[in-house]
């Protein structure tokens, strides 16, 4: 079974993973956990390359620490298991990663908002539910664990 576990830095993500740990036998799995940065300008003036922007450097950064430290939790637990930092649209790109893995499954976990947040942010797990070319478990926390 190929599984994507798409992670953030929150504890939304955390849930997802131990999902992942506590529902799926190691022997057999393969999981590849993604991190998603999203440049914060869309469109940067004409005379940067489009891939450059400092803070980006700093959030990639950020996120190859973070999906090294769920590749070792997921090792730990007997997975076999690789991490991958990539920029760009976040539903785009974990719906790309997924078709071009051939993934069985994405899991992710999700912020649980609503009304105006969720109008102007939209929802990643919700999108991504839409359209997988796999199934999708996503994970909610406990209202009380907020």
């Amino acid at each position: 079974m190929k599984i994507l576990l798409a992670v953030d830095d929150s504890k939304f993500s955390d849930a997802a993973l131990e999902a992942v740990v506590a529902q799926t036998p190691p022997q057999g799995a393969e999981v590849l956990v993604l991190h998603v940065v999203e440049p914060i300008t869309l469109a940067p003036p004409p005379q940067m390359s489009s891939s450059y922007a400092p803070e980006l450097e700093a959030r990639v950064k950020e996120g190859q620490e973070l999906v090294e430290r769920q590749v070792q939790k997921l090792r730990v637990a007997g997975f076999k298991v690789r991490g991958e930092v990539q920029t760009g649209d976040i539903r785009g790109k974990i719906l790309d990663t997924a078709a071009e893995l051939g993934a069985d499954l994405i899991v992710l976990g999700s912020h649980g908002r609503k009304g105006v947040q969720r109008f102007l942010l939209g929802s990643v797990a919700e999108n991504v539910a839409r359209h997988a070319p796999c199934s999708v478990e996503i994970v909610r926390v406990p209202n009380q664990a907020l």
